[in-house]
């Protein structure tokens, strides 16, 4: 059986918000409220259930707060159990052990739907449904769906599309966020001449490139293409790839635009690359990721977000749409779990803007759920990004990499991940990049 693991995107951001110790349970009781998720009163007092997923440190902390809101409605007791970074390896086991949990938030789309096919996943009920129509664009459901039938109803979400920059360093060289991507070329130079090297790339691991790739090739191909390619129902030697892996090229390949040109970046980690922007001895002006830099910027470097370090949205490609491309958790009933009534209340929760409110309150959250509040968002930048990512309706795309093998998307030192390392290494031959993108991806696919 091939384990989809999550990215070590997850990895980093656990690490941001302060990990804690592997497989730490948390507890949420019933604290005496009296009106249920399902409109009941306590519906659910005396039955427990648990509930399992990745997140560690702050984001656990966080999560138990909505679940002890579940708990105060339905006196239903909860229980959070980390699995780690392996969540397809440790639900499998418990499955086979016969210890299932009962929900599982899920952290990609291939886990989800390989969850799917190996038959472990109940259907959502039609009352998740309909919340799910209520309040999410459709794409969002349909990223839930394998062989129409929806299972997973997305919870928290990342917005991999805004590029985060030093305010100082842009007044310094009289620059402002760019609209298109010539655009923030042209600044990047403008950056470099005044001393500072525009971009801080991560390429030490290979996921930062993909997010680089997919953005690019989403604003310049297009919706329909970007899904036929990350569903390898085009090669990765069509047109439309090579002509955005030169695109990238310009930018990767120029070393007034990378701060150590593709060596020094190929040595830079994530949280390193945040550091060269915001740390104590700049570096560089700019680093481009997901929204959850900001929460590196806040917790790690004790910056102030929305004064020291600010983003704006990745900008368009040659006359597209500027791309929203995200990546989230999905929860997940199991078949195997003791309590599927309490199972579905709970996901029936999960999908209101309530739930997602409490979060989003604490901080260090996006919700998919368009009627979540502005209000509730911890400060004006998430809201900000919130704001982008539901505003995007059905434009909004799942990280490609996630949706594809794990051999090709998501592992250290092969597939994607190692061409595009070898890429930023020397970005002279976009069509021979593009063969070996093929290659790799066939491979993986026929696996």
């Amino acid at each position: 059986m091939r384990h989809l693991p999550a990215r070590p995107l997850r990895t980093a951001r656990t690490a941001i918000s302060g990990a804690a110790v592997l497989g730490l349970a948390l507890t949420a009781t019933a604290c005496g409220g009296n009106v249920s998720a399902g409109g009941g009163k306590q519906e659910l007092s005396g039955q427990s259930l648990t509930v399992a997923g990745v997140w560690t440190g702050v984001e656990q902390k966080n999560f138990k707060k909505v679940l002890d809101a579940f708990s105060e409605k339905t006196g239903a007791k909860v229980t959070f159990a980390s699995t780690g970074d392996n969540v397809s390896t440790v639900v499998g086991s418990q499955i086979e052990g016969g210890n299932a949990p009962d929900v599982v938030m899920v952290p990609q789309v291939g886990v989800l739907q390989q969850f799917a096919k190996k038959g472990w996943l109940a259907p959502l009920s039609k009352e998740i449904d309909a919340q799910a129509e209520k309040n999410y664009a459709q794409v969002w459901k349909d990223y839930g769906t394998v062989d129409k039938t929806y299972y997973g109803l997305y919870f928290k979400a990342s917005h991999k599309s805004t590029v985060w920059y030093s305010p100082d360093a842009f007044a310094q060289a009289g620059v402002k966020p760019a609209a298109t991507y010539q655009d923030l070329l042209k600044s990047g130079r403008t950056l470099s001449d005044s001393g500072v090297p525009a971009f801080s790339v991560a390429g030490e691991a290979g996921w930062p490139l993909t997010d680089w790739f997919e953005n690019i090739y989403l604003s310049q191909a297009g919706a329909e293409k970007y899904d036929k390619l990350a569903a390898h129902k085009i090669p990765w030697t069509d047109p439309s790839v090579v002509k955005a892996l030169t695109t990238l090229g310009k930018l990767f390949g120029d070393k007034n635009l990378v701060a150590g040109g593709g060596s020094g970046a190929l040595r830079t980690d994530f949280p390193e690359s945040v550091q060269q922007v915001f740390g104590p001895q700049p570096g560089a002006a700019m680093v481009y990721e997901g929204d959850f830099v900001g929460a590196l910027v806040k917790d790690e470097l004790h910056k102030e977000v929305g004064k020291d370090a600010k983003f704006f949205p990745f900008p368009s490609v040659d006359g597209g749409k500027a791309p929203v491309v995200s990546g989230g958790d999905a929860a997940v009933v199991l078949k195997a779990g003791k309590n599927r009534k309490a199972a579905m209340e709970l996901v029936k929760y999960l999908a209101t803007p309530e739930a997602a409110g409490i979060w989003a309150k604490a901080g260090g959250y996006l919700s998919p759920n368009k009627n979540v509040p502005a209000g509730d968002y911890h400060d004006q930048v998430t809201r900000k990004a919130a704001a982008s990512l539901t505003a995007a309706g059905n434009s909004v795309r799942f990280d490609m990499s996630d949706q594809a093998p794990a051999a090709f998307g998501g592992t250290q030192g092969a597939g994607e991940w190692k061409v595009l390392q070898d890429f930023l290494r020397d970005p002279s031959d976009a069509k021979a990049t593009a063969h070996q993108l093929e290659a790799a991806a066939a491979k993986a696919y026929r696996s």
